[in-house]
């Protein structure tokens, strides 16, 4: 049991050395080589990785929601998770230059299906997954 525990430690320990390592080579990797938005700018690959990380977060807890017939309060919650997941759709195409619907933040205000599929299907065509 005390081997399998010090193996598991040494391979988390030399994963993390090996991304760290593939992270500053790329941090050495000349400007021009980067992803850019359209203004330009540099795009922080750590920025994109983490909104594609909850992108995920936020889909996985919608199709739970969905499949859970006896949650309380079922629709609430979807909705409150499919916020959030729009919220950060166009926090994502702001972040690649993508021009986003602006939905003011009210009570029943929310983002259409149809744009909703628009931002998912552009940030697609970019390269993102989640």
């Amino acid at each position: 049991m005390q081997r399998t525990a010090t193996m598991t430690w040494l391979f988390l320990v030399d994963g993390a050395a090996r991304a760290a390592a593939r992270i500053a080579a790329r941090w050495t990797q000349p400007a021009g080589t980067r992803a850019r938005t359209r203004g330009g700018e540099e795009i922080d690959p750590i920025v994109t990785l983490e909104l594609q990380v909850r992108l995920s977060e936020l889909a996985d807890e919608m199709r739970r929601i969905e499949q859970d017939p006896v949650l309380y309060g079922r629709a609430h919650h979807y909705l409150a998770v499919q916020g959030a997941y729009d919220a950060l759709l166009r926090d994502a195409c702001r972040l690649t230059g993508l021009p986003v619907e602006d939905v003011p933040l009210r009570a029943g205000l929310r983002v259409g299906d149809d744009e909703r599929f628009r931002e998912e299907l552009e940030l697609s065509a970019r390269g993102w997954s989640w």
